[in-house]
């Protein structure tokens, strides 16, 4: 299975009109892929509860909508997003439980309506997340959360990713296509392409090919990375960030200097051993470095979706393209 990248559309939240348009939205994008009538009203009725909870929580804030893919189905991604104060996820799960008067019935509902319900939430604010497949689709949903975003809401993003799925085997693309606007977005979209070819391939070869493939664009910073099942194989030319989060220590994967397009000295990936069980973090440079997962109590252990979304909105640079991609690596995916 090939996941071609696309970018996450953000719905701002900012008064009670715009909880009816997100509604419609969401619903359109359900029924564009596939949902029949009941399941794309189970999609409209968690948008709304998603976005009155941001209401009345936070009074502002934004919904991120994406189509998760499937091998046999679709499903789509609500993340609601704010920047208020923390509060007690387990207590406002409890039906009857409200913190402003009202009946009290959102999250519960939510959590019963959706196919995968996580939420984080601390002093800096909270990310709920929601997933939905039809209900007669019964295959496992994929640990792993992306958040791509342009410059300043451009239509053409110079950033793209792109992930492969065969049994056991992840094969995860990152590309920064120089600058940003329809030539990075060219750059980038160059490279998808080639990878998506042959995306198990030898990554040394895979980033000759993508090379071949990027000449005469504007090119780009690009990384690769490779699952067996229990090892990591990766390879990085350029400023695209990596990292590995473990059990017990986390570890920065290193990228070569160049440019895929333009000119780079012939490299060796890295490999790493057991990393079943490990987080896969890679991001491209519209997201600061300087983040730490221990900083968030217990954020590792939620859905990949949702430290995609954290790490997005504490880190964010604004000025330029950003790209956030969390896998969970484990030994089974489909």
């Amino acid at each position: 299975m090939n996941i071609s990248g696309s970018m996450t559309q953000v719905l701002p939240i900012e008064d009670s009109s715009q909880v009816g348009h997100a509604r419609r939205i969401a619903q359109q994008v359900a029924e564009k892929h596939g949902f029949d009538a009941t399941d794309a009203g189970r999609v409209a009725l968690v948008t709304t509860e998603l976005a009155s909870n941001i209401l009345k929580h936070a009074s502002h804030g934004e919904l991120h909508l994406r189509v998760v893919p499937r091998a046999s189905s679709a499903g789509i991604e609500i993340l609601a997003i704010d920047r208020a104060a923390g509060f007690d996820v387990d207590a406002c799960l409890a039906d009857g439980f409200s913190t402003r008067g009202t009946q009290g019935i959102g999250l519960g509902a939510i959590s019963r309506q959706a196919e995968v319900f996580d939420v984080y939430a601390d002093a800096r604010g909270a990310a709920l997340l929601a997933r939905l497949y039809p209900r007669n689709d019964k295959a496992r949903d994929l640990p792993i959360g992306i958040s791509q975003h342009s410059l300043h809401n451009d239509p053409a993003c110079g950033d793209t990713w792109h992930l492969a799925f065969d049994g056991p085997g992840i094969s995860a693309l990152v590309i920064d296509g120089l600058g940003h606007g329809p030539e990075a977005e060219q750059a980038a979209k160059a490279g998808e392409k080639a990878f998506a070819v042959a995306p198990f391939s030898d990554p040394t070869l895979l980033l000759n090919d993508l090379h071949d493939a990027m000449t005469g664009t504007r090119g780009g910073a690009v990384a690769v990375a490779q699952f067996d099942g229990n090892a990591l194989r990766f390879v990085g030319i350029g400023n695209i960030g990596a990292s590995l989060i473990g059990p017990e220590k986390s570890r920065g994967l290193a990228s070569h200097p160049g440019i895929v397009g333009g000119q780079f000295r012939r490299t060796q990936p890295f490999d790493y051993a057991q990393v079943n069980g490990h987080l896969l973090i890679m991001y491209s440079d519209g997201l600061q470095s300087r983040w730490n997962l221990q900083d968030y109590p217990g954020l590792v252990h939620r859905h990949p979706a949702v430290i995609a979304a954290i790490l997005h909105r504490d880190f964010c640079r604004g000025r330029d393209d950003v790209t956030v991609l969390v896998i969970a690596l484990e030994t089974a995916h489909g």
